[in-house]
């Protein structure tokens, strides 16, 4: 898996991306379908698998074409090329087909929480952590810069599906009675959010988007986590059975708290700046749809604290679960660095927006001529 991962986030040809961007699946379909925790995990293995693989396959056919009509698949030179604006509409929607379904964005987001819950922990936190950062890394290394005409044309639909899925999967969480399922409807509403910061075609929300990527891959592997660990003491994920954790586990109710408000975007937390930086560079483009995504936050404060209140207070239900046992060493050490990395986005984000401005300024540069 860290393999094809490295492969994809380094390799500068189409044809070899697409490679090690299918075979990300492979490692991920077994850790499904193999270690998950339940029965219907060999279904969700299935929804992983064919939702991803047939949102590629257009992708493959354009990148065929595009060999077809330069003579290479290598990046640099096709960065010099210019397609026409028909060709570009029809590629730039070929290549969304994959990285929208990655993403994911509604309405193609129904494999993300069947996957998360039949998933084991270690498996959860990798989705979340990386392989949900695909999609937005192809927008921004290969829709963006090969098709920015397409891509700027788009731009409305990509609002739209992007406020529908944050309201949607916000709304949807609250009423989820899996502690599993929550955090992974969170995690399509989060990802929802970036695009809308992706879109902005400004520095400040590409910038907080990226920053926000980064920030949820801590965030949400922390919350899986979290989950993983009362999992594996009780068998279960239904939050009924769970109450007043608090009085027996303090230690692992003051970590859920720390994420549960990174999560929310709680000032000082890498998710605050992330998601600042998006709403106001998707304000200078679109204030309506800025409006509805920030609606979209508030109700991510509702589903959250509802989460943590019902889960860390009230009575400790003895007639469900009997053994109350707080973190162990290994488990406390293992939130650590999750825990640093929130922290050091949320206090000093130039340490990584430094390095992006400038790549971030020409992709800007590059769009910015059709946003005229």
């Amino acid at each position: 898996m860290e393999f094809f991962l490295i492969g994809v986030f380094s390799i500068l040809d189409l044809l070899l991306f697409y490679i090690f961007f299918e075979s990300v699946l492979i490692p991920m379909y077994l850790i499904v379908g193999v270690w998950g925790s339940r029965e219907r995990k060999i279904r969700a293995a299935y929804f992983f698998f064919l939702y991803t693989l047939l949102g590629s396959v257009l992708m493959l056919l354009s990148i065929l074409y595009i060999y077809y009509q330069v003579g290479t698949t290598d990046y640099e030179v096709l960065l010099t090329f210019i397609f026409s604006k028909i060709e570009q509409k029809l590629l730039w929607l070929s290549f969304f087909g994959s990285f929208a379904t990655k993403v994911p964005m509604v309405p193609v987001h129904l494999w993300l929480p069947e996957a998360h819950v039949e998933a084991p922990t270690a498996g959860s936190v990798i989705l979340a952590g990386v392989l949900l950062k695909l999609g937005t890394y192809g927008f921004l290394r290969f829709s963006f810069p090969l098709f920015p005409e397409a891509s700027f044309f788009f731009a409305p639909i990509v609002y739209l599906l992007s406020i529908v899925g944050i309201v949607y999967t916000s709304f949807t969480a609250i009423r989820q009675t899996d502690f599993k399922r929550i955090i992974a409807y969170t995690s399509v509403a989060h990802m929802n959010l970036v695009m809308v910061g992706l879109f902005s075609f400004n520095t400040i929300g590409l910038e907080g988007a990226i920053l926000q990527s980064l920030s949820h891959g801590f965030v949400a592997s922390a919350l899986f986590l979290i989950i993983g660990i009362v999992y594996e003491r009780h068998h279960t994920r239904m939050v009924k059975y769970y109450g007043g954790l608090v009085h027996t586990m303090p230690l692992y109710t003051f970590i859920f708290l720390f994420f549960t408000m990174s999560n929310i975007g709680l000032p000082g937390t890498g998710s605050f700046v992330g998601e600042f930086l998006i709403l106001a560079g998707s304000f200078k483009t679109n204030t309506s749809a800025t409006f509805i995504s920030a609606t979209g936050m508030i109700i991510g404060g509702c589903y959250s604290l509802w989460l943590f209140n019902r889960i860390s207070y009230g009575n400790v239900k003895i007639q469900y679960l009997k053994d109350y046992i707080d973190l162990n060493k290994r488990e406390t050490i293992i939130f650590l660095p999750l825990i640093f990395g929130t922290i050091a986005i949320g206090l000093y984000p130039e340490i990584f927006l430094n390095s992006m401005h400038m790549s971030v300024n020409m992709l800007v540069e590059i769009t910015h001529i059709y946003s005229l």
